[in-house]
């Protein structure tokens, strides 16, 4: 059950605010009055992204590498960078695998640098390689006998980092909604800040949502925990998607109303610009409180765990897909199920849209509800708060360091 809760807790947007902040319009290049130099001056490029110009070699470089740095940073100190739950399972051809990605992204870097003018994706993909095979030489020949206790989740960050990469950039490259929006544009830095500080902080925030649900489960009678496990797998999902929604939908539509939580829930709806890592932009106390409630409930419910296992797949899968550049219109699935337009148009920055499509999963809770908004074939031009920035940077937001846009009339 620890696991499934490491996962519920790893779902990248299980549920989100509304959009109380700035418009803010899209550029390919960080103005100078836009704040504090960073990683940013020197990572965002309007360069193409197309094959030939070195962007394909140099992403792929730098997930591999950075991937394999830290997956051998887990192999060389597992108490330190290694959870329990993937720590007892580490395969025999996990060092053989590192070596393989880093000598693959020193030669995407070296393609990398070859095709393209900016050299930052060069440098990135050949230095994390590099690092890489430095670290894997360090780490020990034998695995540890005893699994990792209380380690940071940095194995779930390269767990996550590949198979979102692996997934969600190509598909918005293919079909982006905004063509003229990098991958790597100016607000990256922060989100992939919070997409990191989430997987690290993954046991101890596991620890903060299980411990309420695994309490209340225990008040569950028997008898009611037998019939629904008896139940068929298809219906019990069915059933934990529908519970869950309708704890977020609630949780969701307080942190709009109770202004202490929508100062944590704007933090969220400060992105300007929306992809599948925007949604990574998560104060961790939002997420504690939506996610906390959700376990509670399913777990009171009693369904079954692989069940539960199944759902919290699907939830990040379609948490993240809902925040994508992507252009797909997905007609026929609106009415039953959210899509990134219908997402999307609860972050615009429009006044019309404060408060409107809370649902996560099931857009006809927002019918049901009366929030449901959504114009027929339109997509919002800007996104953010309405009114204000918010805070800029993973350490401000982290602090709540300025104060929320007040609400929209």
């Amino acid at each position: 059950m620890a696991g499934l809760a490491a996962a519920l807790v790893q779902t990248s947007n299980a549920s989100e605010a509304s959009p109380n902040g700035r418009p803010g319009s899209y550029l390919l290049r960080v103005p100078p009055s836009s704040g504090p130099a960073g990683p940013q001056r020197w990572f965002v490029s309007d360069e193409p992204h197309r094959f030939g110009y070195g962007w394909i070699s140099g992403t792929i470089g730098a997930v591999l590498g950075l991937a394999a740095f830290c997956a051998a940073a887990c192999l060389a100190w597992p108490n330190v960078f290694t959870t329990p739950w993937l720590g007892a399972h580490v395969p025999t051809q996990l060092p053989i695998a590192i070596a393989a990605a880093a000598l693959l992204a020193i030669a995407c870097a070296g393609v990398s640098a070859w095709l393209r003018h900016k050299k930052t994706l060069a440098v990135l993909a050949a230095g994390s390689g590099l690092l890489a095979a430095i670290v894997l030489a360090l780490a020990p020949e034998t695995a540890p006998s005893t699994s990792p206790r209380r380690g940071l989740g940095l194995d779930v960050f390269v767990l996550q980092l590949l198979a979102y990469s692996a997934v969600f950039v190509p598909i918005e490259r293919l079909w982006p909604r905004r063509p003229e929006q990098p991958t790597f544009r100016p607000e990256w830095w922060t989100d992939f800040a919070w997409f990191v500080s989430s997987a690290l902080a993954v046991q101890l925030t596991t620890f903060l949502v299980l411990t309420p649900g695994t309490a209340l489960s225990a008040w569950t009678p028997p008898t009611f925990m037998q019939a629904i496990r008896a139940l068929p797998w298809l219906v019990q999902f069915a059933a934990v998607v529908v519970t869950a929604d309708l704890v977020q939908y609630h949780v969701h539509r307080l942190c709009h109303r109770v202004p202490w939580l929508w100062r944590i829930h704007s933090v969220h709806h400060s992105a300007t610009a929306m992809d599948w890592l925007a949604g990574s932009r998560l104060h961790v106390l939002d997420a504690l409180l939506t996610r906390a409630s959700v376990f509670a409930a399913i777990a009171l419910c009693g369904f079954d765990p692989p069940v539960i296992g199944a759902y919290l797949v699907f939830v990040a899968a379609q948490a993240t897909f809902v925040h994508a550049n992507v252009a797909w219109r997905l007609r026929w699935l609106e009415p039953w199920l959210v899509t990134p337009r219908f997402h999307h148009w609860h972050h615009a920055a429009d006044a019309a849209f404060v408060d409107r499509n809370y649902a996560v999963h099931l857009p006809w809770l927002d019918r049901i509800f009366g929030t449901w908004n959504l114009p027929a074939t339109e997509w919002p031009s800007a996104y953010g708060l309405v009114g204000s920035r918010g805070a800029q940077g993973f350490w401000a937001q982290l602090v709540l360091r300025s104060e929320p846009a007040a609400k929209a009339k």
